[in-house]
């Protein structure tokens, strides 16, 4: 629900948002620019009297003078039977220059208030207002979904790059596009007369004058007490009319002024419904506040780009919306698969699993979570296949799962296996499909397999949880889906380096290049090198299959190669491919952000932990540690003879203080280790570390990453910390396989 709210006023209003963030942003402008002409004098140097007194030897037509929200002050006046107008300093009343109110910004502010269109169009104008605030609030609520919590906020994101986009910007000009919605629907609605704007209070006209000689308007007690910087308008009396008044608008209030006595008549303050329309419009136009103007004129130019990203999002969503082929009826299928997805990317999953199920003889019906059933006639086999939103929350077709799930009456007859999808980057990994496994356990179904993850969409996990899957029914079973793959860039072998052949772990650092290599001019108009940073994903689609593997970056885009370590597995099929791959070999491969995994900006200590070719990464943050801050590596390999990867690299990073400390492991050795024994033998500095802010990487096997945790959980209790309250901080990351 709240997405729709969000989508389609964007959506429908999108046109009618450019035109207003386009000439809001361009009208922001001019406020500033006002005030950098504008010369102010300081409060009570100057009186509204002597300015006129001034004036009247300059201009001694003057009919008005004004002085606008910036400070600059204007008079206009006949001469000759002519009308000009003026800027002039306020001190002096000297003219500076002749005021030329420009055709463009007069043109760009009747499209802003009216698109051109007069009432029509100020009527339309107030409804793009009040869609921009339904934006607003509803995109608000879903950063903060989408980023785990309000606490979350200026964490790292995640997605595709126009989703990355679309938030990044959201969530630094919300604040602003919020005000400016709420301040101009507050105006569209005082203009059609729906809110007072307190005009209505003005002071009626002075049924009679003092009468008698005029006096010198310089002389005028009530001009002589209205300070400069309070005037808003003077308007002059007829000439030759003795019984016609100065009109007199002021900050406080607005009277008129006895052009014979000086006595101000029919004074009327302010009120503060006034005074509440003076402050909406200024914090709307940033007249008077031209840094707030250029504030919200920045936050309006984000509107383009987010709608553009907007638009983007809405199309691939639509794009990537189920289309499940052959989909039984409910109660007549004996598999029921249940999918739970905030952006669709699940399906792509559950439809896989659906055909190959049919394939496999068996009648199934797939839906939303949302559209569980009381009961399954039929069904024999419930499978849930369900992502996690932000911190652990329900995803958009599963929000209603848990409470329907609550009212199912009596044990069912069918079993159940639930497929968590998320990132293991997120404290909360899986969690609501956790909570999904957890809450059919505990209303009695029987479970037909353990629940399982996958993490970051990965086709190798799925095609391994079918194999499971295959076994635990008695019928060989594969699944096959591979999310669709960014464009991919040519990339040539430039070098290598061969470790480990010795100790039967064969391992080789590649370097790439861009093809053909990239000019500068090239690099200029996007050829080359995509970017990237260490610890980004490179995606490889081996000759033969069309799944892609995942490397762990151990090089920047600046460095000017990309750089991974590879170790070859056993019928490893990509592995194999890029340990044959000779010097001069090509390769496509395409870059997949990982944003969550790299060491966070400023001073604080790092502490890097990782095991076999999972120290790619970690080189590559010690490589790119040009200010020297404090890191530590501890990492764990087999021989020290054979497969000390980066040995020659660390030794000179040591060197040069890019690396603090190195205690390296090796489980092959007469002494042997790994890297969690360093970990609890130096337990007194991590502690200290830890105490001054530090952070902690881990990258290499999973089955290394829980033993980490487990040690680290020990060397920390002393200080009452937990892995799990570092990673809630954002202090602990880590890239597991």
């Amino acid at each position: 629900m709240l997405r729709k709210m969000h989508s389609l006023p964007g959506l429908i209003a999108s046109v009618f948002l450019l035109v207003l963030a386009i000439s809001g942003a361009i009208l922001s402008a001019y406020p500033a620019l006002e005030r950098l002409a504008a010369t102010v004098p300081a409060t009570g140097q100057v009186s509204v009297a002597e300015l006129a007194g001034r004036l009247a030897r300059t201009y001694p037509g003057v009919e008005q003078i004004q002085r606008t929200a910036s400070g600059s002050v204007i008079v206009y006046f006949s001469k000759d039977g002519q009308s000009g107008a003026d800027l002039v300093d306020p001190v002096s009343g000297q003219r500076i220059a002749a005021h030329v109110d420009g055709g463009f910004p007069r043109w760009v502010k009747k499209l802003h208030r009216a698109l051109l269109l007069d009432t029509p169009g100020r009527a339309a104008v107030g409804v793009v207002a009040l869609f921009m605030l339904i934006l607003s609030v509803s995109g608000a609520f879903l950063l903060a979904r989408r980023a785990g919590g309000w606490r979350n906020l200026l964490r790292p994101l995640h997605g595709s790059a126009s989703q990355r986009w679309h938030a990044q910007v959201g969530r630094f000009v919300v604040l602003g596009l919020l005000l400016s919605a709420l301040t101009g629907s507050y105006l569209s609605a005082a203009t059609f007369g729906f809110v007072s704007d307190g005009m209505q209070n003005e002071p009626a006209f002075p049924a009679s004058v003092a009468g008698g000689p005029v006096a010198p308007v310089s002389s005028l007690s009530a001009l002589q007490l209205t300070d400069l910087k309070d005037l808003r308008e003077l308007v002059y009396p007829r000439s030759g009319d003795a019984t016609d008044v100065y009109s007199l608008r002021t900050a406080q209030g607005d009277g008129y002024v006895d052009q014979a006595s000086g006595a101000l008549l029919s004074y009327r303050a302010h009120d503060g419904v006034r005074r509440i329309y003076e402050l909406i419009y200024l914090l709307h136009t940033g007249e008077g506040l031209w840094w707030l103007g250029l504030l919200l004129g920045v936050c309006a130019l984000g509107v383009p780009l987010m709608s553009a990203t907007g638009i983007v999002i809405w199309w691939q969503r639509r794009r990537d919306q189920p289309r499940i082929i052959n989909n039984a009826r409910a109660q007549a299928a004996d598999t029921v698969i249940l999918v739970g997805s905030e952006n669709n990317s699940t399906w792509g999953f559950a439809s896989a699993l659906h055909d190959a199920l049919r394939q496999a003889g068996q009648v199934v019906h797939t839906a939303p979570m949302n559209q569980l059933a009381p009961t399954y006639r039929s069904a024999k086999r419930v499978f849930i296949l369900t992502s996690t939103y932000g911190d652990g929350a329900a995803p958009a077709s599963a929000n209603q799962f848990l409470a329907r799930l609550a009212g199912v009456i009596g044990k069912p007859d069918a079993s159940f296996a639930v497929l968590g999808f998320g990132d293991r980057q997120f404290p909360q990994f899986c969690q609501f499909a956790r909570d999904v496994d957890a809450a059919l356990e505990a209303q009695g179904w029987a479970r037909m397999m353990a629940f399982d993850t996958i993490d970051r969409q990965s086709p190798q996990e799925f095609s391994r949880w079918g194999i499971a899957l295959g076994t635990c029914l008695g019928q060989e079973l594969m699944l096959s889906h591979v999310p669709r793959l960014p464009a991919t860039h040519a990339l040539q072998l430039v070098e290598r380096i061969d470790y480990g052949v010795e100790v039967q772990a064969p391992t080789s650092v590649l370097r790439f290049a861009a093809v053909p290599p990239a000019s500068r001019l090239r690099r200029l108009f996007g050829g080359g090198l995509p970017h990237f940073e260490a610890g980004d994903l490179v995606g490889i689609v081996p000759p033969g299959s069309a799944v892609p593997r995942f490397y762990s970056l151990a090089s920047g885009s600046s460095n000017g190669i990309l750089e991974i370590c590879v170790r070859k597995h056993p019928d490893g099929l990509c592995s194999g491919f890029l340990h044959g791959l000779q010097t001069g070999g090509h390769i496509d491969a395409f870059i997949q952000s990982n944003l969550h995994f790299r060491p966070a900006s400023g001073k604080a200590p790092v502490i890097l932990i990782g095991a076999g070719t999972g120290i790619g990464p970690l080189a590559g943050f010690i490589r790119n540690n040009t200010g020297r801050h404090p890191m530590v590596l501890y990492w764990g390999g087999r021989d020290p003879a054979s497969d000390f990867l980066y040995e020659s690299q660390l030794s000179g990073y040591l060197t040069d203080h890019r690396l603090t400390q190195l205690h390296a492991a090796f489980s092959r050795v007469k002494d042997a280790a790994y890297v969690q024994d360093r970990i609890r033998d130096d337990a007194l500095q991590i502690r200290r570390l830890i105490e001054q802010g530090g952070q902690v990487l881990v990258c290499g096997s999973r089955a290394m990453a829980t033993c980490v945790m487990q040690v680290l959980d020990q060397v920390l209790a002393p200080l009452n910390l937990t892995v799990h309250m570092l990673k809630t901080e954002g202090r602990y990351r880590e890239d597991v396989y």
